[in-house]
C-alpha cells in the first residue's frame, strides 16, 4: 500500500546499526558485552522511553509463560525489555525493513534472539496464527494507521481469550492546527491521530474490554523538560539518543511535539484492553 511505503519511507534512516555502533564506542561500549540498558536510549521510540514502558506494562500481569505480541516493534527495544524482564517470549511487527534487521542485530547483541522475534509487514495484515498470543502492546504506532478497527480487530484475531493488550499512543485531545514535523510524520499526510474516544470505539467494536485510560500529557512534559535540562547542563545531547534515529530533525520534531502537547492538541494517553473470555459451555 502507498501509505505503508510512506511510513516506513519515514522511519528509513540508511545506516541506523552503523550509527548506533559508533555511539556506543563513544561511550565506551563494546558489542561484545552490552545490556539492554546501555540501547535503551535509542530502542524505545516514545515519549517516555523505558520509564513508560515499565509503568505501561506494569498494569497487567506478565509472566515467563507468556508469548507476547509488539505491535510497531520499532527496533525492538521494548520487547527486549519485556524478554529480560520476565523471561517472556515476545514477537514483533514493523513496517520498516531497516528497523527490523536493526533490531535482529540489536537483540544478538545482547543474547536476547532466542526470547525476541521481530518481522516485518504490516500491523494489519499480521503473519501470525489466530489466537497465538497471551499478551500484547503497542508503544506510539496508531498515530500512523487511519484505519484503527482493522488494526483492532487484527490485534484481536492473535489474541487468545482473556489476554490483555496495552496501548500507549499519542492522540488527539482538542481540535486545533498541529505544527509538523513531528517524530512520527514530517506533514500531515502519514498523521492519522485519533481521539482516546475513536480508540475505545474501535477496540469495543472490535470485541475488547476497555479497563482503563490514563492521559499521560503531563508526564510528557516533565519528562521533555528535563531532558531539555540534562542537555543544557551537559552541553548538549549524549552520544546515543533518539537524535540517532531522527538526526538533524530532532530539536525541530521533539520542539514541536512538546508545544502541541502544551497548546492541548495532543497527548500520550495509555489503555488497558482485553479480549473476553470464552463463555463457559
Amino acid at each position: 500500500m502507498a501509505n505503508d511505503k510512506a511510513v516506513s519511507d519515514h522511519y528509513q534512516h540508511g545506516e541506523l546499526l552503523q550509527a548506533i555502533q559508533t555511539a556506543l564506542g563513544k561511550l565506551g561500549k563494546s558489542i561484545d558485552n552490552l545490556s539492554i540498558e546501555d540501547l535503551a536510549a535509542v530502542d524505545e521510540f516514545h515519549i517516555g522511553g523505558r520509564i513508560a514502558t515499565e509503568n505501561l506494562l506494569a498494569q497487567f500481569d506478565v509472566s515467563a509463560e507468556h508469548h507476547l505480541l509488539d505491535v510497531g516493534c520499532g527496533l525492538g527495544g521494548a520487547a527486549r525489555f519485556v524478554a529480560d524482564r520476565f523471561d517472556s517470549q515476545v514477537s514483533g511487527i514493523d513496517l520498516t525493513p531497516e528497523y527490523i534487521d536493526t533490531g535482529k542485530a540489536l537483540s544478538e547483541w545482547v543474547n536476547l534472539q532466542d526470547n525476541v522475534s521481530l518481522h516485518q509487514g504490516s500491523a494489519l495484515t499480521m503473519p501470525f496464527q489466530d489466537e497465538s498470543f497471551d499478551g500484547g502492546y503497542m508503544l506510539h504506532v496508531g498515530m500512523n494507521i487511519e484505519d484503527k478497527a482493522q488494526l483492532f480487530t487484527e490485534i484481536y484475531r492473535v489474541l487468545r481469550a482473556g489476554a490483555y493488550f496495552g496501548i500507549y499512543d499519542v492522540m488527539r485531545i482538542e481540535p486545533g492546527e498541529l505544527t509538523y514535523p513531528v517524530p512520527w510524520a514530517n506533514d500531515s499526510s502519514i498523521s492519522k491521530l485519533a481521539s482516546p474516544g475513536q480508540y475505545r470505539q474501535a477496540l469495543l467494536g472490535a470485541g475488547f474490554e476497555v479497563s482503563a485510560e490514563n492521559n499521560r500529557g503531563e508526564f510528557a512534559l516533565d519528562y521533555f523538560t528535563r531532558l531539555r535540562e540534562k542537555m543544557a547542563a551537559s552541553g548538549g545531547p549524549p552520544a546515543l539518543g533518539l537524535h540517532t534515529l531522527m538526526q538533524a530533525s530532532t530539536p525541530l520534531k521533539i520542539g514541536n511535539m512538546f508545544d502541541n502537547i502544551s497548546a492541548g492538541y495532543i497527548a500520550p494517553v495509555e489503555m488497558i484492553a482485553h479480549k473476553k473470555s470464552a463463555p463457559l459451555p
